[in-house]
């Protein structure tokens, strides 16, 4: 998910997308730890990506 589409959405859709995009995480991470993952670099991608939504979430806060 690009920066340009999180900053788009509004603040209860950040939530939403957080708590959706951090289960896909813990589901990769336990898929990994069980048996290698076929491409291992989608957990680094989740992680950015859950980091760019707080970080986004954070800014709409700060912008009240």
């Amino acid at each position: 998910m690009k920066n340009s589409e999180i900053r788009s959405l509004t603040e209860s859709e950040i939530v939403e997308r957080l708590a959706a995009e951090k289960e896909n995480l813990t589901k990769l991470r336990f898929a990994h730890a069980i048996s290698p993952i076929e491409n291992p670099n989608k957990i680094k991608e989740a992680k950015r990506t859950v980091a760019r939504l707080n970080t986004a979430l954070t800014e709409k806060k700060l912008a009240k």
